[in-house]
């Protein structure tokens, strides 16, 4: 009995021990499965190396081609001509211009003269013609020789500063030898130089009365002064 007791009870241990070791197993399996899996998922989620960057790639220049040279140096010889000619005929135009305004200016000034130059002579006709009237005035209305007095008349001529005009003017204000005028006193200087609005202060300029003395005492051998 105790035999069988015995025998049970080792198979019942064998029993435990197999279940034992095929749970152990079952373990092992399990957790060398979850080693496997959790290492291609990590494999899967890691981060893939940077594919290698290819070498830059160095270019070297072409050579240099002669006639591509020879046309650039060409081309920039055609635009400094082209420049130096701009430049050129831009101080060409700068001085005719400066040129005009001179001109302009010149013209101005030269109609300006042209105007004045017109007044003038527009003045000197009025004056001219102002003494043609007079001298025709003079030999219309010239004194005949007897309000001269009984003198023989003299050539007032002769005294400078009078001249055909003159002279006719003073036989008509009665004056005709060289006596009367080297007699005049300051008053009849004056008086005179008033009767002779054409000719302002020439008694004086001219010392009228000094050179009538002079031809007086030339002609007649004496002096106007004596009576």
């Amino acid at each position: 009995m105790r035999v069988c007791v015995k025998l049970a009870g080792a198979d019942h241990l064998a029993e435990d021990s197999v279940l034992i070791l095929a749970a152990i197993v079952i373990i092992a399996l399990a957790a060398l499965g979850g080693y496997f899996v959790g290492t291609q998922r990590r494999a899967q989620l890691a981060p893939s190396p940077p594919a290698a960057t290819p070498a830059a790639v160095v270019s070297t220049p072409p050579a240099p081609d002669p006639a591509n040279s020879e046309e650039q140096e060409r081309v920039g010889s055609e635009k400094a001509r082209i420049v130096r000619s701009l430049a050129s005929e831009t101080f060409a135009l700068r001085g005719k211009l400066d040129i005009e305004d001179t001109a302009s200016g010149d013209l101005a000034h030269a109609r300006a003269a042209v105007i004045e130059l017109n007044t003038a002579i527009a003045a000197v006709r009025d004056e001219t013609a102002r003494f043609r009237q007079l001298v025709i005035d003079i030999e219309n209305n010239a004194p005949p020789p007897i309000l001269l007095g009984s003198a023989e008349p003299d050539d007032l001529k002769l005294i400078v500063g009078i001249g055909p005009v003159l002279e006719r003017m003073l036989h008509n204000l009665g004056i005709g030898t060289f006596r009367q005028i080297a007699r005049w006193t300051e008053r009849e200087i004056a008086e005179f130089d008033a009767k002779l609005p054409e000719f302002p202060g020439r008694i004086v300029r001219d010392q009228w009365v000094t050179q009538a003395r002079a031809l007086h005492e030339s002609k007649y051998g004496a002096s106007p002064l004596h009576r």
